[in-house]
């Protein structure tokens, strides 16, 4: 079930905000608790609360805390765009959505209001963000003053551009549509619009009493005094005429609902517009605005006073012409919480054109299956979280540790021990400005239970020759001592590697902590997250050459560790081959290693052999094994050989944009011990010390991760 929808339109003033009043309304006829989020909000310099946010909380009676509702003002976003930290826009941004998730039945997300005069930036930034929430999404677009062919084409196009960024539309609502729109145009762009889903059209037409704005809106807006129609103030205003002219040729330009703007001391204007109400000749008026703090002169004021039922109000604004004009260029109108009947307008104009039933049955039955890195990684932090392990670093006077240990300590991911000289590791974090009052530091060489340690190695490896002296030396090795910690229990796992090779992080490992009795071998695989989902990579690190019976092994194993990450396993065997269409000691291989497999694990959705595009994508699938559940759709990549598999997810994580290779991740082993590479990042450090943690906790509890953050145990 999905438990989000991100309403986003592409232009301004589409009347966006009523439609995520009548979204909320259905979802709370169904659901308990449902919160609102704006990941960006428009700067109110005046200190006022989003206008939207607003609405929801106060109508609804929601208990949400307003600060709990968005997570940057639109100026903020674009200084950190600006500034090039869009990878902690949204990663903030997410962990403020997920904090919802977790509280909430249901987040219902809105996109920006494209009143910040850069749209395509704007697009790009509500796009960026609803691809790592995650969520489907409903798009509004804007009817008003268009024809058929037109709104045709802007929902098409509006389709088109969020799926192309990987995103899943589920409704198109086409908000304010004139009279002139045909009745079947819902049934039209549903018919015409290529998409991946059933999508639910609906047609809204346009109620001036909704989308244009009021008299009640100049006066907030302008800080309007009124001199006249006390009674007529939430009167709609179509356009405004500014009225410089003599009356002759003012009139000409007068049409319904005008807001006539002039300057205080023109009575003949005041006048006109009066008696153009009183005529059947001409539209009638919205009203008038007296512009430049200029009130009607004592007779004028006599007048209007006598006259019984002043026809329209008439207000006063301390402005000059030219600028009142100018600002009011910017007013729409508004749903106010405390306008109620605007509101229940609104909400009884939703409800007539769109079908709830259909609309909510969608909504809170649909899963989103997109899964990101920024979200990847926001789950393995918050499942790292869930059940805190204790991680040994043995590499402690690294630059790059320190930094990954200040951040995994702030966010309370794990209990960390660093390895090293005291002195020189806290000498190395006061330079880094990292404080590690909250990190255990061993130096092995004063370790109290050093000998113990010695002779527990001793006892592993004596049969191998090592002398008590050589079993001394090896436990001062921080490695080594690392590792002991991880099989004495002092530690629940050990990610090394960020200074020293593969060979010297897992060696220890192969001496003393040895394979699960299941296991022949230890194996590896790199989680590849993509734009839109993860794929599991095996083996891309350890295994030069495994024949049939480890390469099924190896498939076995990366299924599991697919598993307790939130991927559901379909396992493809790589090879040059799909099918029976080529021939070859290697893809015999494949072959032999596809039917091991299918009779150790009869469950396991395998295919094999098959080559990489046939196995992700779904064009390739059809045409070269149509029919079947695993081409297309693959999630685990076996790869036949090393050569292949490490310069595979070398070229895919190079040159695939938004792509991220998290791992090498061990398999296999007893006890979780990971390896990192020399080039590593101190993200890659965050995520692969949350990985061994999550490796920890299903060795412990056979726990998994689902790729929505909630887990799952055995």
């Amino acid at each position: 079930m999905s438990k989000s929808l991100y309403i986003a339109a592409m232009e301004s003033r589409s009347g966006k905000s009523a439609v995520v009043l009548g979204v909320m309304q259905l979802l709370l006829t169904r659901l308990r608790k449902v919160a609102i989020f704006r990941p960006i909000i428009n700067d109110n310099f005046k200190g006022e609360r989003d206008h939207d946010i607003d609405l929801i909380l106060r109508h609804f009676k929601l208990s949400q805390e307003y600060e709990d509702t968005y997570a940057y003002t639109l100026s903020e976003a674009m200084r950190m765009l600006n500034e090039g930290k869009q990878s902690l826009l949204l990663e903030n941004t997410l962990a403020k959505f997920k904090e919802l998730e977790e509280k909430y039945d249901f987040v219902l997300c809105e996109g920006t209001d494209y009143l910040g005069g850069e749209a395509a930036l704007e697009f790009e930034i509500n796009s960026d963000i609803v691809s790592n929430l995650g969520c489907p999404v409903m798009t509004v677009v804007n009817g008003r003053r268009s024809g058929d062919n037109e709104i045709r084409e802007s929902a098409q196009r509006t389709v088109e551009v969020f799926e192309e960024k990987g995103l899943d539309v589920v409704s198109v609502i086409v908000n304010r549509a004139g009279k002139n729109v045909s009745p079947d145009l819902a049934e039209q762009i549903k018919s015409q619009t290529r998409s991946r889903n059933p999508l639910l059209v609906y047609v809204i037409p346009d109620d001036k009493r909704l989308g244009n704005p009021s008299i009640k809106d100049v006066i907030k807006w302008l800080d309007c005094e009124v001199l006249y129609g006390h009674g007529r103030l939430d009167t709609p205003i179509d356009d405004y005429v500014i009225a410089a002219m003599h009356i002759d040729n003012f009139l000409k330009y007068i049409s319904e609902g005008s807001l006539i703007i002039t300057p205080g001391d023109r009575s003949d204007i005041v006048l006109s517009s009066l008696a153009s109400r009183l005529s059947d000749s001409y539209p009638d008026v919205s009203g008038i605005l007296l512009t430049g703090g200029i009130k009607p002169a004592v007779s004028l004021h006599r007048l209007i006073e006598g006259w019984t039922g002043v026809p329209l109000p008439i207000l006063s604004a301390p402005a000059h012409t030219y600028k009142t004009a100018h600002i009011l260029q910017s007013l729409h109108g508004t749903i106010d919480p405390e306008n109620h009947p605007k509101i229940m307008s609104a909400l009884g104009l939703f409800e007539t054109c769109v079908n709830a039933e259909e609309l909510q049955t969608a909504l809170v039955s649909r899963a989103s299956t997109r899964i990101t890195p920024y979200m990847f990684e926001y789950n393995l932090l918050q499942k790292a979280r869930s059940s805190k392990q204790r991680i040994v670093l043995p590499e402690g006077g690294s630059e790059r540790i320190i930094q990954a240990a200040d951040i995994l300590y702030k966010r309370d991911v794990v209990d960390l021990t660093l390895l090293g000289k005291e002195d020189f590791i806290r000498k190395t974090a006061s330079l880094l400005n990292v404080d590690l009052s909250g990190i255990n530091i061993i130096d092995p060489e004063k370790f109290p239970r050093l000998e113990e340690y010695v002779e527990t190695y001793y006892e592993a490896r004596k049969h191998k020759g090592i002398l008590k002296e050589d079993a001394r030396d090896r436990m001062t090795d921080p490695t080594y001592f690392g590792t002991m910690m991880v099989h004495k229990g002092d530690a629940d796992g050990m990610v090394s590697g960020s200074v020293t090779t593969t060979a010297q992080t897992i060696r220890p490992a192969f001496e003393f902590i040895k394979t699960k009795p299941e296991a022949s071998i230890v194996s590896s695989v790199f989680l590849m997250c993509q734009n839109d989902r993860v794929l599991v990579y095996g083996d891309c690190a350890v295994n030069p050459n495994p024949d049939a019976g480890q390469l099924a092994e190896i498939a076995i194993s990366s299924a599991e560790t697919a598993r307790i990450f939130g991927v559901e396993p379909k396992v493809a065997m790589l090879s040059y081959s799909t099918g029976d269409s080529g021939a070859g000691k290697d893809v015999d291989k494949v072959i032999e290693a596809t039917a091991i497999l299918r009779k150790k694990a009869p469950d396991l959705m395998v295919e094999g052999p098959i080559q990489y595009d046939a196995a992700i994508d779904p064009v390739v699938a059809a045409e070269k094994l149509p029919g079947s559940e695993v081409a297309g759709h693959a999630t685990v990549l076996i790869f036949p050989d090393l050569n292949t598999g490490n310069n595979t997810y070398k070229a895919v994580q190079r040159s695939v944009a938004g792509s991220m290779a998290i791992g090498p991740v061990l398999q296999g082993l007893n006890k979780p011990v990971n390896d990192l590479s020399r080039g590593c990042l101190i993200r890659d450090i965050v995520n692969t010390v949350a990985i061994t943690a999550i490796q920890a906790q299903a060795e412990k509890g056979k726990c998994d991760i689902g790729t929505d953050g909630h887990v799952g145990c055995l």
